[in-house]
């Protein structure tokens, strides 16, 4: 029986405000910001069943946006991942190793501001500078096929397929060229959909 995952908490329900106070020759202040949002849903029965290979999990490889940033003091180039997270008072965003604990993002295009991101990203991190941004990283979930997320959190964080968490589920395979959870295999229950650029990530719920 395939079940639908909840989708509040990363359709537009938090706005993390990272504040780093960096003197500038004018003496203005660097903001920094996100904004989650992600569509997902489930999978029907009757989609074809195909294998993944066993073995090391792979990072996700979803297709760049606009590689054309503005300004951030916060450096990191297309591909990097980081980790995000903290709270609307007190959010912290760090450079990751792709794939590893700390990482729950990965860095999938850069924007003059954050409304030149692709509208189906997951979430961005934009600085502003006296309230004018300056520049916007565009984010994607950092994706481990055969690896596990806990998507129930303020911000998904990676664990261990044999971790509980409050929304577990684990990548069984990433659908490129496909816009529909249907294109998904039997074992997955549902799936995290991005229209724009035609990806499907398939995953079970643990």
């Amino acid at each position: 029986m395939f079940a639908d995952l909840p989708i509040g908490r990363f359709v537009g329900a938090l706005a993390i405000t990272v504040t780093a106070f960096v003197s500038t020759g004018c003496g203005g202040t660097i903001d920094g910001h996100a904004q989650p949002a992600i569509d997902v849903v489930p999978a029907t029965s009757g989609a074809p069943t195909t294998t993944t290979k066993a073995g090391k999990p792979t990072t996700s490889k979803p297709a760049p946006t606009s590689s054309r940033g503005g300004t951030t003091d916060f450096d990191a180039e297309i591909g990097d991942c980081v980790a995000l997270g903290g709270t609307v008072d007190d959010a912290t965003i760090d450079k990751a190793s792709c794939g590893s604990r700390a990482s729950n993002y990965k860095v999938i295009g850069k924007a003059k501001t954050s409304s030149g991101c692709v509208s189906d990203r997951d979430n961005f991190y934009a600085e502003t500078l006296n309230g004018i941004e300056t520049g916007a990283l565009c984010l994607d979930i950092d994706w481990v096929v055969g690896g596990c997320m806990d998507v129930g959190g303020d911000e998904p964080s990676r664990i261990e397929c044999t971790e509980s968490g409050t929304e577990p589920v684990k990548v069984i395979t990433i659908r490129n060229g496909s816009d529909s959870v249907d294109d998904c295999p039997d074992a997955a229950d549902s799936g995290f959909k991005y229209a724009e650029r035609r990806i499907v990530v398939c995953v079970q719920s643990l």
